[in-house]
């Protein structure tokens, strides 16, 4: 999927920066760091409901019956 992304003067030079460091693409920065936040996301709900789980324990079994 295409899709075009905006970024403010400031964000673009920082990219710009981290890429050349790196000796790769914008493209393929801006890449990483998408995949890099969805991973983190999706950690971070499993552990919220393993928290709630644990948490709530009491509450959740009497909603339970």
């Amino acid at each position: 999927m295409a899709m075009t992304l905006r970024l403010s003067e400031k964000q673009s030079a920082g990219l710009k920066k981290v890429a050349e460091a790196q000796g790769a693409s914008m493209h393929e920065i801006a890449l990483t760091a998408i995949d890099e936040y969805i991973s983190k996301r999706q950690l971070r709900l499993k552990d919220a409901i393993s928290r709630i789980a644990v948490e709530d324990k009491e509450l959740l079994d009497r909603l339970a019956k």
